[in-house]
């Protein structure tokens, strides 16, 4: 007899019924919106739920310097093994190219990345405004924005990455 089949019959045998099989193992509850609400960060490619706030280059360096440099470099070089550099390619001629920011088909996929999953020490302990200067850091040394631009809600999504538009994907209708 399998552990399942003598799990249920257990349960039948100390509830003395089958009642307790129909009605399940009343385990949880419902949730809220608001109980979703915490863990519902993700950022699409349009920019649809990015947070409030905003943060230029200049703010997003001296984070970059204090919670990023260790692993990623200097100024987004030289990273330390296994870390990936911030600065780099802007064309990728074979699949097996490194790949940096730039690979990005959208500035929103830096950020997401970034609030999510940053710094590796401590994920998620940035806040908004730090994620949006860590972002317009990183998008300025690569030239793809000016040191003085403030990202935001609106700025972020309309940055042009290089690699836009060359990315194909397996499921283009989700995005």
């Amino acid at each position: 007899m399998s552990t399942r089949k003598l799990i249920l019959a257990a349960l039948v045998l100390v509830s003395g019924t089958g009642a307790a099989l129909a009605d399940g193992a009343n385990l949880g509850k419902n949730i809220s919106e608001a109980d979703i609400k915490p863990w519902n960060i993700d950022v699409l490619p349009d920019g649809t739920n990015m947070p409030p706030g905003s943060g230029t280059a200049k703010q997003g360096a001296a984070i970059y310097s204090q919670k990023c440099a260790m692993c990623h470099g200097e100024n987004g070089q030289n990273p330390r093994p296994g870390y990936s550099p911030m600065v780099g390619a802007h064309t990728f001629p074979k699949i097996d190219s490194p790949k940096t920011v730039t690979y990005y088909e959208f500035a929103t996929t830096l950020f997401d990345f970034i609030r999510r999953s940053m710094p590796y020490q401590q994920p998620k302990t940035l806040t908004d405004d730090e994620v949006y200067a860590l972002s317009a850091y990183i998008l300025s040394i690569n030239k793809l924005i000016g040191e003085g631009d403030v990202m935001n809600k609106d700025t972020l999504p309309k940055v042009k990455m290089p690699n836009a538009g060359n990315i194909i994907t397996r499921f283009p209708e989700h995005i």
